[in-house]
């Protein structure tokens, strides 16, 4: 017997069976309650803008109650599960259970038979299109991951469609913003909605699954015996990793989905201001920047393509060549401004505007997706259509990287928001033959991998800049995490709302971290601006404070930049600013290391406390705070009017970086304390005994010397006046 062989466990009377890996139990069936179901049903899906509502009539569902032990080697099972369901309909399927590479793999065969006199074009029933799963679970089971969540970290006790969508407005449909969105264009969304979901869940049973399959999806955790997983395909497998700790059991799930890379330096030495309008613009706000103190990295201009008015606001020309009247001299600007260690980054999406040259372009080489009737398929983005490039047509793909190589790396950028993704209708016809209804979780990691390969061709011709390039994702799925550097958050309201505002960004990190992905920021100050909402002055300097502590500061003008409070708007702000970006910067050797680890260890750089304090049972629950690293802990301010913050500090000793107070938080259930939080002093400590705790330290102490000539914390203090 090998030792992966003695992993895998089958207990079988005549009744029932269970199989067991690692000592852990994963399934039970019987004949009451079976372990796998199968149907039929119809889908229908309805997309607007992005916005996808899902509806479903079941037909049937009926368990897979007989079951028969065909194969039981050692380290390998095969069971077949089967029901009569009439008129000569027997529902089949064959499971085999292997373990490889310390992980059980479950493998799914649909053996179904329609009987003869059903196999006409007036069949009520053909071989099933709907399979439901139920995999054993303890009553007081936590259960993190399925992507990108942004209302929830521990999923237990809700569930979970997975369908990559825009986020939606507001996310809460108990929210008058949300009701507003839904009323005017179904973009309200609910707390599922997400750009980045993903088919795996990781368990505080120290288990991690991911289930193969890219249909529509539902991950149900709401039962207090079993996980039920409702697909409206077949999966063709699900793996499930078992290890001894929360952080190992994420890190070999990490190295099952692929690691990203390391981030270049040049990242993380500053902020990323995000700036609009043109050459002269952009100098002109950079000169505004440097000239109060804040350390710039780069410059990211998303309309270097051109711009479109539309009522939603401001939005782009999606024709992604540089709009030389909008910006001349951009190409001399570009090497300028990086002589003087500043990048320049731009902005790419994976569709092009009706009537304009690339457009025009892919029309006449048929590159584009096509609709049910042969016709060109033009998606409605808002007052604008746009074509879809047909990444299953080989040609068209490579055509597509070309551009990224020719237009935006040609031309000297650094990096770029490599955007959407998300909207491939359901009815879509692609080159491949490949139904669009799977191909539509798939699209956004097919779309990772285009600007990862346009990036690594382009490296082979311009070796000298390799590890240098940087794009960054709001859409992803399952292998997006090798196909792409760096994620941000989408677009968040520019408000204090849980579900779609500030704190959503940090449940949408830990979850992304759950689930493979360790590199994650966001908008400075949020994005969308509607229904009455504006950023404020107050909101952007919170925000700045809370991206200081993530790998990358990067902001954004929103969609309306012209009703929103920005970093240049004042002086306080540009002070804030420049604070804030010094000790990010600062922290850079530290920062580096993480990146490092993420890329060769699998472990997130934003990191939920359980990862390093299991035996504390609040850490589990906590979605507010986290660590970044194993050595500092980080608890952002996250409503407006507030001087202080109560958080919890697990076990240990802990130094609140600004006073230098220290904490001693008791073994095993840590301690719940207040700290002041003025604006500029965002609650941080890190670890007694750090090695990284002399650079934490010094990184405060440097801080306030660079703001010694500016208003002290004291003075930003938030009283009872709104700061805007």
């Amino acid at each position: 017997m090998t030792p992966e062989s003695s992993l895998l466990e089958l207990i079988s009377d005549t009744e029932s069976f269970e199989i067991n890996f690692d000592g852990k139990k994963i399934i039970s069936h019987s004949w009451a309650e079976p372990f796998v179901y199968a149907g039929s049903g119809t889908g229908k899906y309805r997309m607007f803008r992005g916005n996808f509502h899902i509806t479903e009539h079941v037909k049937e569902l009926a368990g897979l109650t007989d079951w028969e032990i065909l194969e039981s080697d050692t380290g390998r099972l095969v069971i077949r599960f089967s029901r009569d369901v009439g008129q000569g309909t027997q529902y089949r399927m064959v499971l085999t259970a292997l373990v490889q590479n310390g992980r059980l793999e479950l493998s799914f065969s649909d053996q179904s038979s329609v009987g003869a006199a059903l196999q006409g074009k007036h069949s009520k029933r053909g071989k099933p299109n709907r399979w439901r799963f139920h995999f054993s679970a303890q009553q007081e089971e936590l259960v993190y991951g399925c992507g990108e969540q942004f209302s929830y970290f521990n999923l237990r006790g809700r569930s979970f469609p997975l369908w990559t969508s825009e986020q939606g407005v507001g996310r809460n449909k108990k929210s008058y913003v949300t009701w507003l969105a839904d009323v005017a264009e179904g973009a309200g969304g609910d707390y599922y909605w997400t750009f980045f979901p993903q088919t795996s869940f990781v368990s505080s049973r120290r288990l991690w699954y991911f289930a193969d399959c890219p249909a529509y999806s539902v991950f149900d955790f709401t039962l207090p015996d079993h996980h039920e997983l409702y697909f409206w395909d077949l999966p063709s497998r699900i793996i499930i990793g078992s290890r001894k700790s929360m952080l190992e059991t994420i890190q070999d799930q990490s190295a099952f989905f692929g690691r990203q890379e390391e981030l270049p330096d040049w990242v993380m030495e500053g902020i990323i201001l995000g700036i609009q309008g043109g050459t002269e613009t952009c100098e002109q706000k950079l000169n505004t920047a440097r000239n109060a103190g804040v350390p710039v990295a780069g410059i990211w201009a998303q309309d270097w393509e051109g711009i479109r008015i539309t009522r939603f606001g401001q939005r782009l020309r999606w024709n992604w060549e540089w709009d030389r009247e909008r910006y001349p001299n951009l190409d001399q600007a570009i090497k300028r401004w990086r002589d003087q260690g500043v990048r320049f980054l731009g902005y790419i999406n994976p569709y092009v505007l009706k009537d304009h040259a690339l457009y025009e372009e892919a029309v006449r080489r048929d590159f584009l997706a096509k609709n049910s009737e042969g016709h060109l398929y033009l998606v409605d983005f808002g007052e604008f259509d746009a074509g879809i490039i047909d990444f299953t047509n080989p040609a068209a793909y490579s055509w597509y990287k070309e551009i990224i190589k020719q237009n935006l790396l040609d031309l000297g950028l650094s990096g770029w928001m490599a955007d959407f993704g998300e909207y491939l209708p359901t009815d879509t016809v692609l080159y491949s033959g490949r139904s669009a209804e799977l191909a539509h979780n798939e699209w956004p990691a097919l779309w990772a991998r285009c600007n990862r390969e346009a990036v690594q061709e382009w490296y082979s011709e311009h070796p000298e800049a390799r590890g240098h390039i940087v794009y960054f994702m709001r859409a992803g799925g399952p292998g997006s995490q090798k196909w792409c550097p760096l994620m941000w958050a989408g677009d968040q309201n520019v408000d204090w709302s849980e579900d779609d505002g500030l704190p959503s960004v940090i449940p949408a990190a830990l979850s992304l971290a759950m689930s493979g992905h360790g590199l994650h920021h966001s908008d400075i100050g949020g994005y969308t601006t509607l229904f009455g909402m504006k950023r404020t002055k107050e909101l952007f300097m919170r925000w700045a404070e809370f991206a200081a502590l993530t790998p990358v500061m990067r902001g954004h003008e929103g969609n309306r930049p012209r009703d929103n409070w920005q970093f240049d708007s004042d002086k306080e702000t540009l002070a804030q600013l420049a604070r804030m970006g010094h000790f990010h910067r600062e922290l850079l050797p530290y920062q580096r290391h993480l990146s490092e680890e993420n890329a060769s260890k699998g472990i997130p750089v934003m990191r939920p406390l359980l990862l390093h304090y299991e035996e504390d049972p609040v850490a589990w629950h906590i979605k507010d705070q986290y660590l970044l690293g194993p050595d500092l802990l980080v608890a952002p301010v996250l409503e407006s009017l507030c001087n202080e913050r109560h958080l919890h500090l697990p076990p240990g000793i802990w130094r609140h970086l600004w006073s230098g107070a220290v904490y001693k938080s008791p073994a095993p259930s840590g301690t719940e304390c207040t700290v002041r939080a003025y604006l500029g002093e965002p609650p941080v400590f890190c670890r007694a005994g750090s090695p990284w705790e002399g650079l934490f330290v010094d990184a405060a102490k440097n801080c306030t010397s660079y703001y010694e000539s500016r208003p002290t914390s004291a003075d930003y203090a938030i009283t009872v006046q709104k700061t805007q």
